[in-house]
């Protein structure tokens, strides 16, 4: 078994060993406190020894009679308090009857349980056997308040990773109240670190972002908005200075959320940091009554000493194969046209069905309609709500016309945006107070719509019946399910006064719980999140959804930051990757049908565009790449990512790789943004190859051709997939990874090239 808990009473230490990382935590004077966290330790007799905590006190108080030199100030804290000695950021903190903000948590014992136990309406990492995990339930409590706090930590035999969550059990006499209640915080012992986290705006969503600590809240990342947002996700690490793609100590902190959050990175006054991650604190508080609890949600801790693709590819497995449920997780997953960018909200079901008829002897496998297709909504003004047919463009409704577009050998999808409804519908009409909204006050809209309150059973419980009603009325393979503002006037109608700062989390709660009713209803059906694209792009979404739509940019350049940043914690199997049409319709940009397809393949592949509207060439050249996508999807969902260029750093050509679990198969693609006249030879060192195997490889070159007539004839021909070079001759996988592949040979501007490799005998 590689993953153990040890516990040595009588030192009141516990060593917490995975795979390939240790995590232990010794007891204080009765405060559980954070000895050390990083490359697995062998537990015997030395270990106590080596890893002494040094009490140190300097102008700050002390919390125990006679021991001058403790001061929680100090002390490296599992789970931190404010008011008996810490100045630093508290984990959590709560309101007393009496208005106090004091409490002090102190250690009263520990479980040991095989497995991993699930959180109650919440989603989390899960194990699917008692031998994948073992937790760990540090008990705290608070005797003057009633206050009882468990620390749950997960440890697993195949991941080097830590799931930690917390639960709190209010059993005093009075009520209570939690002011914040993080997941997650780890003392580090210096400071020497940088942070890493993924920012943007809608449309340029996880852009890599990397600085160093300097005293203070050095680094400080939250979302007020309802949601996880585009802006900044729910995500830190901390990398030694020096670290890289490759080498050195990276530390990763993801939360299992899709609500406001916040995580923040503090170096104090001896220079060491505290990081913490939870539901944000501002605007959140929950009223414990006397008998009452609460659950954080989930935080996945990773360690990597293999810098920070070690991190990602950790977080990749698990999340890709611990986190999404259900029976696509495993699947291949299907290739689709959507056709929002090619019609937007004009189209019939004689449209939608000339498209899918196209779409079949190109080897797409699923048509997914768009939004528009239901109330009465030609455009984004109204009908948001009224989950039934559009009777104009759909006369036959969805039955009709999935029908039809199963007779062109497609699957059939739609999108939905349950979470939404519009002043000019008949549910608003009929519930004006099923919104969120402040009486009396006006209600801000975002695109013409305001947000539904899940917070309520009723509203959840009508979603529940009507999206039913919706997904079984037709053969439904596929459900985009959307979410188009932020949230404003986060006021529940249905809730008391003393409870309104609960609205928010509530209204997550609500969401997964109706997630969890649909999802396990309709469990043949692949569902896919989106948020205005990567607005919700979260862990929390994965458990119920096994994927995302990445951006709404689907401009090829674009995504190759967004695909790359979203790289550093999701798996390629999470992310929907589409071909649209040129000029892009966000950026304006052209650029070949060639170039869009390669950086497509690197996610779930698809098109967004009107397919009656391509030439000959493009049409072959699309069945290219499809019959290409489907001999390496399951390499690219399955397959270990590996990173090899970074759009962030250089002139932003970028190139990653994909390779099989036994090392025998991978999958490569290099994309060159800007030509440079007379350059100089450019090599592109390959990774995650087994160096004693031979490869031989097969490779498609595209080149910046335009979309259109001759000029894709020309592409077409040179992009005919996995074409033999070198004239197959086998390379070692050491040659591959020391000395690389010639990649400056491309034509032009926005030009790409992709490679197979297999592995042969010798």
């Amino acid at each position: 078994m590689s993953m153990n808990i040890y516990v040595d009473e009588s030192l009141g230490l516990f060593h917490l060993q995975s795979k390939g990382t240790s995590y232990i935590i010794r007891l204080v004077e009765g405060y559980p406190s954070h000895v050390y966290w990083g490359s697995r330790l062998r537990h015997d007799s030395t270990l106590t020894d080596a890893l002494q905590i040094r009490e140190r006190s300097s102008f700050s108080p002390n919390p125990v009679p006679g021991k001058p030199s403790l001061s929680l100030d100090a002390l490296p804290q599992e789970y931190p308090q404010y008011g008996t000695s810490d100045f630093r950021r508290p984990a959590y903190q709560a309101q007393l009857a009496d208005g106090s903000r004091i409490t002090e948590l102190k250690y009263t014992g520990y479980t040991i349980t095989s497995g991993k136990p699930s959180l109650e309406g919440l989603p989390a990492v899960y194990a699917e056997s008692e031998d994948e995990a073992q937790t760990l339930e540090l008990i705290l409590k608070d005797s003057y308040a009633g206050l009882t706090v468990k620390l749950l930590y997960t440890v697993f035999a195949d991941h080097n990773a830590i799931a930690r969550s917390v639960h709190f059990e209010h059993n005093g006499d009075a009520p209570l109240r939690l002011e914040q209640a993080l997941s997650a915080s780890v003392d580090f012992a210096d400071s020497a670190y940088d942070t890493l986290h993924l920012s943007g705006a809608w449309a340029r969503e996880r852009h890599v972002q990397r600085r160093a600590l300097v005293p203070g809240a050095a680094v400080a990342l939250e979302s007020r908005r309802g949601s996880s947002s585009h802006q900044l996700n729910p995500f830190m690490a901390l990398l030694r200075h020096g670290a890289d793609e490759d080498h050195g100590d990276v530390y990763g902190f993801s939360l299992v959320y899709s609500g406001s959050f916040a995580a923040v990175a503090e170096v104090e006054q001896f220079g060491t940091t505290r990081v913490n991650i939870g539901i944000n604190p501002f605007d959140f508080s929950w009223l414990l009554e006397p008998g009452q609890t609460f659950q954080t949600p989930e935080a996945v801790l990773v360690y990597s000493g293999g810098g920070l693709g070690g991190m990602s590819r950790t977080y990749h497995r698990l999340y890709r194969t611990r986190l999404s449920r259900g029976v696509h997780r495993d699947k291949a997953r299907p290739i689709l046209v959507n056709n929002w960018e090619a019609t937007y909200f004009n189209f019939d079901a004689d449209k939608i069905t000339a498209i899918a008829k196209e779409a079949g002897p190109l080897g797409i496998e699923l048509f997914v309609l768009d939004d528009g297709w239901f109330g009465k909504r030609d455009n984004d003004n109204s009908s948001l709500g009224d989950w039934f047919e559009h009777s104009r463009k759909l006369p036959g409704g969805l039955a009709d016309l999935a029908g039809r577009v199963n007779a062109e050998g497609l699957q059939f999808g739609l999108w939905v945006e349950p979470e939404m409804v519009s002043p000019d519908s008949e549910l608003y009409r009929k519930h004006p107070d099923w919104c969120l909204h402040a009486e009396g006050r006006r209600r801000t809209e975002g695109r013409n719509q305001l947000i539904l309150d899940l917070s309520r059973t009723e509203v959840c419980d009508y979603l529940y019946e009507t999206l039913s009603a919706v997904f079984a009325s037709a053969p439904i393979a596929y459900v985009k399910w959307d979410m188009n503002r932020n949230m404003t006037e986060i006021v529940s109608a249905a809730a008391a006064p003393e409870r309104q700062k609960e609205t928010a989390h509530r209204y997550m709660l609500g969401l997964y719980n109706l997630m969890e009713r649909l999802t396990s209803r309709f469990p043949d059906i692949l569902f896919e999140s989106c948020s205005g694209g990567g607005g919700r792009f979260d862990p929390g979404m994965l458990f119920y959804m096994p994927q995302t739509w990445t951006s709404d940019d689907t401009d090829a350049i674009e995504r190759l930051a967004i695909q790359y940043g979203t790289s550093i914690i999701y798996p390629a199997s999470s992310m929907g990757a589409h071909v649209s049409a040129v000029p892009n319709h966000q950026v304006e940009r052209t650029t070949s049908l060639a170039i869009r397809g390669d950086v497509a393949m690197s996610g779930n592949f698809g098109y967004e565009l009107d397919l009656t509207a391509f030439t000959e060439a493009e049409k072959n050249l699309a069945a290219k790449q499809i019959a290409q996508y489907k001999e390496i999807r399951t390499l690219v969902q399955q397959g270990d990512m590996y990173r090899l260029l970074s759009p962030f750093e250089g002139s932003g050509d970028t190139a990653w790789m994909f390779v099989s679990e036994d090392k025998t198969e991978a999958f490569v693609a290099y994309f060159r943004v800007l030509a440079k006249p007379n350059a100089p030879i450019a090599r592109l060192a390959l990774k995650g190859l087994d160096p004693e195997l031979d490869y031989v490889l097969e490779t498609g070159a595209a080149d910046n051709t335009d979309s259109h007539g001759a000029a894709d004839t020309a592409a077409a021909d040179s992009t005919a997939p996995f074409q033999p070079a070198f004239g197959g001759t086998p390379y070692g996988g050491d040659r591959l990874m020391r000395i690389g592949l010639i990649v400056s040979d491309l034509r032009g501007d926005f030009a790409s090239c992709t490679y197979r490799l297999r592995a042969v005998q010798r």
